[in-house]
């Protein structure tokens, strides 16, 4: 990526600071952004997912694998099949009325942020009392009147834990053409049941 001086003006950036984007290119088809498998390692230095967990937006497995690395239980599943060898099937999350998990489980996932609400209140519809939701989001996911109504006022997560250098998330998966991102990211854990207050760490 070659610098240049700034030539906007501040039509640009309201734009920028307003934008919901993770790059400043058009959303990608189906709002898919692979995320970076360190944002696993990562999580992993400071919890501990049931060892079933559900990834529910696999994409093209790139979080799925790394907690298979790390020897955990993975059900993978998405809207649409993107070539993850390791996907049990295309599933629309917010269309299930049933978990396809038999057993006690978590959800680890990157939620389509357009989406993302609607993710974190399904999943803790189909979790069970205690179990965890670990959802990939934006920072800025913190901001908003019908988030913090709907969803932070009666449920608030357990822990949201900030990155302290910046998570890749691809467009497309393609990590590739990626030069840096300008997009700060955490980790937000919401633990069905948990009605204390919200601790905010850094990793």
């Amino acid at each position: 990526m070659t610098h240049k001086d700034w030539a906007g003006n501040s039509n640009s950036v309201f734009k920028t600071l307003g934008a919901s984007n993770h790059c400043e290119t058009e959303r990608e088809q189906d709002d898919f952004y692979a995320t970076d498998p360190a944002a696993i390692d990562k999580l992993l230095t400071v919890e501990t997912p049931h060892r079933v967990v559900w990834e529910c937006a696999c994409g093209a497995g790139h979080l799925s694998r790394r907690l298979t690395e790390h020897g955990y239980e993975v059900h993978s599943t998405d809207i649409k099949n993107r070539g993850y060898e390791g996907q049990d099937g295309i599933m629309d999350f917010l269309a299930q009325s049933n978990a396809p998990i038999q057993s006690d489980f978590d959800i680890v996932t990157n939620p389509p942020y357009k989406q993302a609400k609607e993710f974190v209140l399904k999943a803790l519809d189909v979790l069970s009392p205690g179990r965890c939701c670990y959802m990939f989001l934006k920072l800025t996911f913190l901001e908003g009147k019908s988030r913090y109504s709907e969803i932070f006022k009666h449920t608030p997560p357990r822990c949201v834990y900030v990155f302290s250098e910046r998570i890749l998330c691809a467009p497309n998966g393609d990590f590739a053409s990626m030069r840096g991102s300008a997009v700060a990211y955490a980790w937000f854990v919401w633990e069905k049941g948990f009605a204390g207050k919200t601790t905010i760490a850094w990793i």
